[in-house]
C-alpha cells in the first residue's frame, strides 16, 4: 500500500513542489513528512504558512482514506492551528475514523520537529478532520 500511495503523491504537481514525502500508508492510516524551506514556505512572521498546514491535513487524510476506499475526493475539511508551526520538519499523521460506502471520516495531527544540539523535540501544532467521498477511477477532465 505504501508504494501505491507514494505513487499517487508523486503524480500531484503541488505535492512534488511542496516536497511531501509519504512515510507510512496502511490499514486506514497514513503519514507525510515535509522538510522546512525558509525561502518559500513561511508566512510573514516566518512560521509554516497555514495554506501548507491545510494542504498537509487534507492530503494525509485523503491518503489514509485511500488505503481503505481507493480513490477519494475531499468534500469537507477543517483545520485547527494550535501553535505557531516552527520546525525543521513537519510530520502529518492521518487516520480513518469511519469508512462508509459514500463517505469516509478522517482525522489528522500535524507535528513540528526541531533539533537543539543532541535533543529532538516534537510539538503538536495543528489538528484537522476531513470527510472524503470515494469516486470511480476515471481520467480527470481537461
Amino acid at each position: 500500500m505504501l508504494d501505491t500511495i507514494a505513487a499517487i503523491n508523486a503524480s500531484a504537481a503541488f505535492n512534488r513542489w511542496a516536497g511531501f514525502e509519504v512515510t507510512q500508508a496502511a490499514d486506514g492510516q497514513a503519514e507525510l513528512q515535509l522538510a522546512w524551506r525558509a525561502q518559500d514556505m513561511g508566512q510573514y512572521a516566518g512560521f509554516l504558512h497555514a495554506g501548507l498546514i491545510g494542504a498537509l491535513i487534507d492530503t494525509v487524510c485523503g491518503f489514509a482514506a485511500a488505503t481503505v476506499s481507493g480513490r477519494v475526493l475531499a468534500s469537507h475539511f477543517a483545520v485547527n492551528c494550535l501553535a505557531p508551526a516552527v520546525g525543521e520538519r513537519f510530520v502529518a499523521k492521518g487516520r480513518v475514523v469511519r469508512a462508509g460506502r459514500k463517505q469516509v471520516f478522517t482525522t489528522a495531527e500535524l507535528f513540528a520537529e526541531a533539533r537543539a544540539g543532541d535533543a529532538a523535540t516534537r510539538k503538536l501544532v495543528a489538528t484537522g478532520d476531513a470527510i472524503l467521498v470515494p469516486v470511480e477511477d476515471a481520467a480527470p477532465a481537461r
